[in-house]
């Protein structure tokens, strides 16, 4: 015999400050809607400035509370003015959403030109980092909050991506583990999703005649299951960053099929 789960009534809920980065589209996008579906208000963050306002006024139209911020999250201008931005229109920052990413060409080390190394770790580790590093004063002054991480497999494995993006995935790895370690005394927890292949859009401009692409589409196509949804990556981030999750810190969760049990 099963007992159902009541669902939590919104408008019991104290709203909260949530930042989603890379929110105009995908899993971003996705995590953006349920977060203000449950009434929490949400920034939105990304460099596609037409498809942050489709979705700031996607979130609207379910009757929530969005406002969305354009730039390169790269630059630390960008990241300090995402911030200052839900701290005077929200009052702080509660959750941070970690989701921005692009993806290499799935270059392997000998292919792997300077500008790609240096542009993929620049939006997939070290912009993370930058936007940890401005919301943290904030949660350390509330005594709470929540950073989730969208990793990936390739943070997890050595061929699910090329040598710039296996990089930066398994630095994001060690990022959040250090940042629920370091700050778990003061209410602030870390966790992190590692999505297998998911239906998203990201396309990746990968050389066919090239070695790093030959080995890992075999690897890929002999080991994952389905194709995931975003809305079933969304759902992962938004409860990791719930009270439902509240003794969870410093997980890494695939959301992958079981591609990570293979």
């Amino acid at each position: 015999m099963t007992t159902a789960v009541p669902e939590q009534d919104t408008a019991l809920r104290t709203p909260r400050s949530v930042i989603v980065t890379g929110a105009a589209s995908g899993i971003g996008r996705a995590a953006a809607l349920a977060f203000a579906a449950q009434g929490d208000r949400v920034l939105v963050a990304d460099l596609d400035a037409d498809g942050a306002e489709e979705t700031v006024r996607k979130a609207t139209d379910i009757g929530g509370v969005a406002l969305a911020v354009v730039g390169d999250l790269g630059e630390q201008q960008v990241v300090d003015a995402v911030v200052a931005r839900a701290v005077t229109e929200f009052g702080g920052v509660d959750v941070l959403v970690n989701n921005a990413g692009i993806m290499d060409r799935m270059s392997a080390a000998h292919e792997t030109e300077s500008a790609e190394w240096e542009r993929v770790l620049r939006i997939d580790l070290t912009a993370p980092f930058l936007l940890a590093r401005a919301v943290l004063p904030h949660m350390l002054t509330a005594g709470s909050g929540c950073l989730v991480f969208t990793g990936s497999e390739a943070g997890l494995r050595g061929g699910a991506a090329g040598a710039a993006y296996t990089a930066a995935k398994h630095g994001i790895t060690g990022l959040v583990k250090h940042l629920a370690v370091m700050y778990r005394k003061q209410g602030i927890r870390t966790n992190m999703i590692a999505p297998g292949p998911t239906a998203t859009g990201m396309g990746v401009d990968s050389r066919p005649d090239a070695h790093g692409p030959a080995v890992i589409t075999g690897l890929i196509g002999a080991n994952t299951g389905r194709l995931g949804s975003a809305e079933e990556q969304a759902a992962a981030l938004v409860w990791l960053a719930s009270d439902a999750a509240s003794f969870v810190n410093g997980a890494v969760l695939p959301v992958d099929d079981g591609w990570s049990a293979v």
